[in-house]
């Protein structure tokens, strides 16, 4: 019969762990698969981010000989941010592997390796998915926890008015919407004060309310009537993507439930391919083991009850922050 004493092995290390749990698929989810946010794994729970205003100005002439004008020193802002935890554990009771025998095709180290490496899937998968939403809070400027709480508004650390959201007329109004898409990139990209770059795009998440009003626009339409992606407007294009006006417009399939999600009604605007302007933290475990280390994506370990010798907690752990330097640069509208 199978012991609880197995997970004390080796194989249970709280490194052998975490170096199963960060080769585990992940779990597809849009932004994470744009790779949009940079990491930065530090080996401390604090990071100092330094934000530089730096203008460009018109350099006076001046005659031969004469004295150099002098250059303007660049406003400097140095704020430090504390990372976050989050971490979640299943329990694993005596009576589940009660069942375990060392005879078979596997052996009884295998079977309860398989059982912990379940549970961590599925922890793993509710960890991807929090990262999802705090993802979608950064590119919106405000990273949000799961009750709904702010973790963090990038607005008002750096102190900038967010813009005031964009109002598409798309039932009334058939012209301008070129126009309009237009106006979007180039605010966009003179807000970035140059972390736009040749290759940077401008992406729409759009609500699903939104993307139909969208797609079914007199101009949209027309765009693509004699393309290869008029097929997409006969045959329906829920949570596709395709390109208008310079912005990459994306019908966003947030969770069932709504819980993370883009409103029906509205679009975010955001760069994909702006160096800098996204990042993430990463923090070292909290444990001994990973003390003075740089952060890594995901942590895993199981403890034992050794007063009861009844269950093994496995459990896993993250310590990021997602960090938006420009929130200036998003902008959001609505139907």
């Amino acid at each position: 019969m199978a012991s609880p004493d197995i997970f004390q092995g080796d194989a249970f290390s709280t490194f052998e762990l975490t170096d199963a749990l960060n080769k585990v698929p992940y779990v597809p989810q849009w932004l994470g698969s744009l790779n949009l946010f940079t990491d930065k794994p530090v080996r401390t729970e604090t990071i100092a981010i330094e934000k530089r205003d730096t203008a460009l100005s018109i350099i006076q002439t001046t005659p031969r000989g004469a004295p150099l004008p002098q250059a303007a020193r660049n406003a400097r802002d140095i704020r430090d941010f504390r990372t976050v935890r989050v971490a979640k554990s299943d329990r694993i009771n005596a009576s589940s592997i009660q069942g375990i025998r060392a005879f078979g095709s596997e052996t009884e180290l295998q079977q309860a390796q398989d059982e912990v490496m379940t549970r961590m899937v599925n922890l793993r998968n509710d960890m991807a998915y929090t990262h999802e939403n705090m993802r979608l809070g950064a590119i919106q400027g405000t990273v949000l926890d799961a009750d709904g709480s702010v973790i963090r508004d990038w607005f008002k650390e750096w102190d900038i008015a967010k813009p005031a959201e964009i109002a598409f007329n798309l039932s009334q109004a058939k012209t301008g919407l070129r126009k309009k898409c237009n106006d979007i990139v180039r605010q966009m990209a003179r807000a970035s004060k140059g972390a736009f770059v040749q290759s940077t795009r401008v992406y729409g998440l759009c609500g699903d309310a939104f993307w139909d009003a969208f797609t079914d626009h007199d101009e949209v339409t027309r765009t693509f009537l004699n393309q290869q992606e008029a097929s997409d407007l006969r045959d329906g294009n829920a949570f596709g993507t395709f390109d208008f006006g310079g912005i990459t417009w994306v019908n966003y399939r947030g969770s069932d439930d709504n819980e993370v999600s883009v409103a029906p009604e509205k679009v975010k605007f955001f760069p994909v391919g702006a160096p800098g302007v996204f990042q993430r933290a990463l923090s070292p475990g909290e444990s001994f083991d990973w003390v003075n280390t740089l952060g890594q994506d995901n942590y895993a370990l199981t403890v034992l009850d050794k007063d009861r010798n009844s269950f093994v907690d496995v459990e896993v752990y993250s310590y990021p922050l997602y960090i938006c330097t420009r929130p200036e640069v998003l902008l959001r509208g609505k139907l």
